[in-house]
């Protein structure tokens, strides 16, 4: 692997605010793995969940826009953190390649041409990309040995399979693989891909709740002691959405990562996360 290796990233609307711990803890692990991150210039809301709903074109126009930046910006890789901006940009690209009309009419928004260079990639892609498990675990200076994790990836990361072609849909392995490797324990279980709810956390909080119950129960059932998560909604849903009673921390993958490296607690930004993660891993920050 080249001592530098750039990629372009879009860091979308959460990781400018709500998730600036997943923002501070993805760009200090590819820093510390050499991987260097330029932010898109001009980028825009992606539209999210809500917007194809409601105007199906524009749902595609808003995400392509920004693919465009990226082409104008040299083409190649996008790096996409957010669980749902990837599945937003994904879909864009998948829908204006594979239907004429869809693109016309996305391009008469646009008032430009639909860029077809750019690559989007998850950070879980890029990593295992440009290093091998055990690669990557001659890299970790403070392994969490025995830390059992839950790696949950969500719904929207691996589906639909036929656009995303990232992972294995039901049963996705590539965080595990990364954890693993920084020495982390992740258990096998069974809910790693069921919904939290997304974006109903605001209109339905009762179902958010009803759907990320099971998912915090199979993960300590199963003997996990945190849980991993890829996407800022999933983060914040099984975060605040769980019961009161004894809650089970939930870290962003780059956050375990970044500590195995031996980076720092706040460097990493796990003063932000509301469930407190320190006391129930420090045993393993030796």
């Amino acid at each position: 692997m080249s001592s530098m290796v750039r990629y372009r990233y879009f860091p979308g609307c959460s990781l400018h605010s709500t998730a600036a711990e997943y923002d501070r803890s993805f760009r200090a692990v590819f820093s510390r793995l050499g991987l260097v991150v330029e932010e898109l210039t001009d980028w825009n809301c992606c539209g999210s969940n809500p917007l194809h709903g409601t105007d199906p074109i524009l749902s595609l126009a808003l995400p392509y826009r920004n693919l465009n930046i990226a082409s104008r910006a040299g083409g190649g890789a996008l790096v996409v953190p957010c669980a749902s901006c990837y599945a937003r940009l994904k879909v864009a690209r998948h829908q204006v390649a594979e239907q004429p009309g869809v693109r016309r009419r996305v391009e008469k928004v646009l008032d430009e041409p639909c860029a077809g260079d750019v690559e989007v990639l998850h950070p879980l892609e890029v990593l295992l990309r440009e290093f091998k498990p055990e690669t990557l675990a001659g890299k970790i200076s403070r392994p969490l040995r025995g830390l059992k994790v839950a790696c949950y990836y969500g719904c929207l990361l691996t589906r639909p399979p036929g656009v995303m072609r990232f992972d294995d849909a039901e049963y996705p392995r590539s965080m595990d693989l990364l954890l693993k490797a920084a020495g982390c324990d992740p258990v096998d279980w069974s809910h790693k891909t069921e919904c939290c709810g997304a974006s109903l956390t605001l209109t339905d909080p009762a179902r958010v709740r009803e759907l990320v119950a099971p998912v915090v129960e199979d993960a300590r059932a199963c003997g996990a002691v945190a849980i991993a998560a890829a996407c800022p909604l999933c983060q914040s849903n099984l975060e605040t959405r769980q019961a009161e009673q004894d809650p089970i921390p939930v870290l962003y993958f780059t956050q375990l990562l970044g500590l195995a490296l031996g980076m720092g607690p706040e460097e990493l930004g796990l003063d932000r996360l509301l469930i407190d993660p320190l006391p129930v891993i420090v045993k393993y920050l030796a």
